[in-house]
């Protein structure tokens, strides 16, 4: 083999290993971790190709830009477990504890948001 041959060969490996770490990095990376706890809005089923489960969660503050408001924080999120999902479906209107995962980027697989709820930390009902 030529020097030139392996040089070239040598380039393109480190090209291919740059681009396999950069698709990691955006999208299998897990960025964050974290939990949020709100009321949840709701969770649905949607897609064209792929079904994901979406979901929004009511998280109320009293930070506001303006003085005597209530400020209203939503924390919109996708499912990747179909039983959690399924839980948090027959319980819409509920304060949740949600833990979550945050992604540089989104898949389509995995849902529209870069936050992935992947378990419930806590459920209870909202006192009247």
């Amino acid at each position: 083999m030529t020097t030139g041959k392996r040089t070239k060969t040598i380039v393109a490996i480190i090209g291919i290993l740059l681009l396999i770490g950069l698709v990691y990095y955006n999208y299998f990376f897990i960025f964050g971790e974290g939990v949020k706890a709100g009321e949840l809005n709701y969770i649905v089923k949607k897609g064209y190709i792929f079904k994901t489960n979406e979901g929004k969660l009511i998280q109320s503050g009293v930070r506001s830009k303006q003085t005597g408001t209530l400020q209203n924080n939503e924390f919109e999120f996708s499912v990747s477990d179909e039983e959690i999902a399924k839980k948090m479906m027959g319980n819409s209107g509920k304060f949740f504890e949600l833990h979550y995962k945050e992604y540089k980027h989104s898949l389509p697989w995995r849902g529209y948001s870069n936050y992935v709820v992947d378990s419930i930390y806590a459920s209870k009902d909202i006192p009247q």
